[in-house]
């Protein structure tokens, strides 16, 4: 696991691990009136919180520890999109006049 430079980062890791912990303990909590009540719906509520636990979890360790961590990596500088990887197609078929290329060019077929 990288270990996480910025404060103000493992602030935010701190707390959002103490959310996980509260929402299993919630989701406890809902099971447990589930089973003294003999209620499912208390039972399918325990899971839904549990499962958001989990991918909170899973969210914050992907987010605070990938190849880039996106808290710590600077904001890019360029926002623009290059279309120079784009691939078009050589002839765009017309229905009435024929074959158009690229270059708006219209040649009879």
């Amino acid at each position: 696991m990288a270990a996480l430079h910025d404060p103000f980062t493992t602030a935010v890791a701190i707390f959002l691990v103490a959310v996980v912990i509260a929402l299993v303990a919630w989701a406890l909590q809902l099971m447990q009136a589930a089973n003294d009540r003999q209620e499912f719906s208390l039972m399918l509520a325990g899971c839904m919180v549990c499962c958001s636990a989990v991918g909170l979890a899973t969210v914050m360790v992907i987010t605070l520890t990938g190849p880039s961590p996106l808290l710590i990596a600077p904001l890019p500088t360029d926002a623009g999109v290059s279309l120079d990887a784009v691939l078009l197609p050589d002839g765009l078929l017309l229905p009435d006049a024929g074959l158009m290329n690229r270059y708006g060019d219209v040649q009879a077929g």
